[in-house]
Parts: C-alpha cells; sequence; structure tokens
C-alpha cells in the first residue's frame, strides 16, 4: 500500500527537517510506493546556458499520447508531492512534474531568485514528441515562472493553467510563515529557506509575468480555489481583470478548494486540468438514405396514385 505524504504546511516542514537530517532529497521516496512503470525519477540538463541538472518525476509511456502536461511547482518545490496524481494519470496523457533549480535533487545548491533565469532553466522540459501538444501548468510560486515560459518558448505551449497561481499577494498563513521563516533563515533546511527568499523577492519580477501574459495567443486557465489563505482567490482574480490578454483568461473559482489542490483526490485534479484540453470534435461522416424510406417518400406535387 502506498504511503501518503505529509499533508498540510506544518506536517510538510516536519517533513523537510526529517529528510534534511537524514540527507534525503525526498521526504517519502516515490521509488518505495511506485513502479518505475507508473512513477519514475529522471533529469534532464537546464536551459539558458546555465549545466544544471534538474530533477523531475514523470509518467512512462510506451508511445507518446496526444497531450503531454508539463507541471512547474510552486515554493517550495518539491515533485514527489503529486506522485499520487501522476499514478492516477490516464495512459491517453503524459505528465512531468519538475523540483525547479535550487530544489530536492535539482542543482545548484543555492537559491536561484530571478524568476526570469528560472524560466530559461526549465525551457528543455517543453520538448514534446512529433504531433504531440503541450499543457503547461504553473503551480502556486510556479505560475509566473509558467507564464514567462510559454512567451519565451511560441509555438511549444498549445495551453497555460495557472493552478493556485501566486502573484505576490499573501494571505494570512503565508504571510505567518513567512514572517516566521524570515526570522530563523539561518536554521531551516535548504528547501524551505529557498522558498523565504524566492516569496520575499517575487514582487519586484511581477511585470516580467504581466507582460508575458498579455503577449500570449494561447488558452489560459485560472483555476483556483475560493478558500486558499496563501494565495487569496480575489488577487487571481484582479490579476485576471487588470490583465490586458490576447485571448479572456477563463477563471474558475473552484468552491471549498484550499492553495494545495494536489492534496486532495487526485481525481478532482485531474479533472480541472482536463477540462483545459480542448475536447476533439466528433468526426462528422456521411450517412446514406436508408432505401425503402427514399422510395416511399413522395414528391413535391406527385398524384397519388387511386386506390383499388
Amino acid at each position: 500500500m502506498q504511503r501518503k505524504r505529509p499533508k498540510g504546511v506544518l506536517a510538510m516542514g516536519w517533513a523537510a527537517i526529517g529528510a534534511a537530517a537524514k540527507g534525503r532529497t525526498e521526504h517519502a521516496p516515490t521509488a518505495a510506493d511506485y513502479p518505475d512503470t507508473v512513477v519514475r525519477r529522471t533529469s534532464f540538463t537546464s536551459g539558458g546556458g546555465h549545466g544544471w541538472r534538474i530533477s523531475a518525476l514523470e509518467t512512462p509511456r510506451a508511445a507518446p499520447p496526444p497531450w503531454k502536461i508539463v507541471v512547474i511547482t510552486g515554493a517550495p518545490s518539491w515533485a514527489e508531492y503529486w506522485a499520487e496524481t501522476l499514478a492516477e494519470l490516464p495512459q491517453d496523457r503524459e505528465m512531468i512534474v519538475v523540483d525547479r533549480p535550487g530544489y530536492a535533487a535539482s542543482e545548484p545548491l543555492h537559491p536561484v531568485a530571478d524568476i526570469c533565469v528560472q524560466a530559461q532553466a526549465l525551457a528543455p522540459v517543453l520538448q514534446a514528441a512529433r504531433g504531440q501538444r503541450v499543457l503547461l501548468v504553473g503551480q502556486s510560486y510556479g505560475a509566473a515562472i509558467a507564464s514567462i515560459m510559454a512567451d519565451q518558448n511560441p509555438g511549444k505551449v498549445a495551453g497555460l493553467v495557472l493552478l493556485s497561481g501566486f502573484f505576490g499577494e499573501a494571505g494570512p498563513t503565508a504571510k505567518w510563515l513567512l514572517d516566521l521563516g524570515s526570522k530563523a533563515l539561518n536554521m531551516i533546511p535548504r528547501d524551505l529557506r529557498h522558498a523565504v527568499i524566492e516569496v520575499n523577492g517575487q514582487k519586484p519580477q511581477l511585470r516580467h509575468a504581466k507582460h508575458a501574459l498579455a503577449r500570449l495567443n494561447i488558452p489560459i486557465h485560472m483555476i483556483h480555489g475560493d478558500q486558499d489563505d496563501f494565495a487569496p482567490f480575489e488577487a487571481a482574480e484582479r490579476l485576471a481583470g487588470e490583465t490586458v490578454t490576447r485571448r479572456p483568461i477563463r477563471v474558475v473559482r473552484t468552491e471549498g478548494a484550499n492553495h494545495f489542490f494536489n492534496d486532495g483526490p487526485a481525481e478532482i485534479l485531474l479533472a480541472a486540468i482536463e477540462s483545459c484540453i480542448p475536447q476533439r470534435p466528433q468526426r462528422w461522416t456521411f450517412r446514406w438514405p436508408k432505401l425503402p424510406a427514399l422510395w416511399g417518400a413522395k414528391l413535391p406535387g406527385a398524384a397519388s396514385a387511386p386506390a383499388g
């Protein structure tokens, strides 16, 4: 039976401390829960000339399916918390979830607080098989990075999803954690420290993400919980209303959902993501009329034969 990853902020924080003490990059190693035919660890070399090794989790497929779903996680960036979602993904979809630069098993060891550098470094993950389309999902802090990635790689991204997007305005729980983390910056594990540094330095950089959103000519979907106390729904809705885009941003307000969609049942998150993939229209086929019905039809103006 697969183990559940720690849920909730404090539980995840303690898991990070425990993993750091034991020298692990995963809090609950995915290899112990899933065979590598279902979920497997992979890596690629970053873009932008940095040469960093970027770690990720992916769903192996015998042949490339029509859609590849690329997930850019938040801060802290831990792909393992998407393991259950990856395992439940249908076979006609492929997914890869990254540990962003500076987190988990990804290089470098220092924080990469520049969201444009992050976007450059993660660009190789957008490579797709011939005929395959990419749906790019930016979760929380990763939403701004994903927006820049989509803009910097025209033609490679067919749709953008801003999932619980964090754009500089922290809710009450996030404010408390940032204040606590800032005071204990030198005592908390690397990944938590990098998260505090990233989030505190994000706001002045958001002009790059907003400019990117304005230039995009692809469907943009904003999925947000109305109980999100990290990145308030109202802030996301305001961003969607104030940003002049080439296509209207589709805003989906999810009642009762908090900041961590991937904490809930996998089928709910997968359904939300699937709603962002355009459905293939049914192919029109010509149907020959039934001959008996045609023979029995009367032509306009035709006289009826007398009964007899």
